[in-house]
């Protein structure tokens, strides 16, 4: 199979790349941004890319021919300047649109550009790292107002994706993908209440994704949201 995993310098998109590229047969294309990955495999190629930006997300489509599956894991909550507001008083534009440019858009300029890497008929896979956080229905505790925004905005966009790709790319089953509770940068200041056994690491999160949902998917699943253990959640 040949796959593309975006974010391939994060934490839950680094162990897709390692998980993936174990099999030899595999070619495994890996998209990262400012910081390059380090991996031993050979079939490993890497590509520098910012999938908030439609020129280099055309770019890279011009130079894959085709693809079987198609998973991106970038994303964002906080940073140096930014943290999950917990009311309104917290709110500010910038951090709404900065949520949205990386959390919603990428996959929409993804689905855009890499029609044609999915033409080839065989079954394929086009996902997207989410967030439970980002289900409207199991909101019960309310904050975090621009992370569960632009997460909402991209099972939006999974789901609309999932409706024109099933008249014209029948042959592709879009999800939307909830990792659990992940130890990575993203999850770090987050991490204190949550019990040890929910607490996975990158490459546990990998493995059940892919063993329980990924290695599961076929066209007429197309349009789900599921959770790693293979549950499909509400959107």
């Amino acid at each position: 199979m040949k796959i593309l995993i975006l974010g391939a310098s994060g934490g839950i998109g680094k162990a897709f790349v390692e998980n993936y590229a174990h099999d030899p047969t595999h070619q495994v294309i890996a998209g990262y941004h400012h910081h390059k990955p380090l991996f031993d495999a050979e079939n490993i190629r890497l590509h520098q890319v910012d999938i908030s930006d439609e020129k280099q997300v055309s770019a890279l489509a011009q130079e894959i021919d085709e693809l079987d599956i198609l998973i991106n894991a970038v994303g964002f909550l906080h940073d140096n300047e930014f943290t999950p507001e917990k009311s309104t008083r917290n709110l500010n534009g910038p951090q709404l649109i900065k949520s949205i440019t990386i959390n919603t858009l990428p996959t929409l300029l993804l689905a855009k550009h890499f029609v044609k890497q999915f033409k080839h008929k065989r079954p394929a896979i086009f996902a997207t790292v989410s967030a439970r956080v980002g289900s409207i229905e199991e909101n019960y505790l309310g904050g975090w107002y621009s992370y569960r925004a632009s997460k909402a905005a991209l099972n939006q966009s999974l789901k609309t994706l999932s409706i024109e790709w099933q008249r014209n790319l029948k042959n592709v089953c879009v999800a939307a993908l909830h990792p659990g509770t992940t130890d990575t940068a993203l999850s770090k200041p987050f991490q204190a209440n949550v019990p040890e056994d929910q607490l996975f690491s990158t490459a546990q999160s990998v493995s059940y994704m892919r063993n329980n949902v990924l290695d599961n998917l076929s066209p007429d699943k197309t349009g789900k949201f599921w959770s790693f253990d293979g549950e499909t959640l509400p959107w």
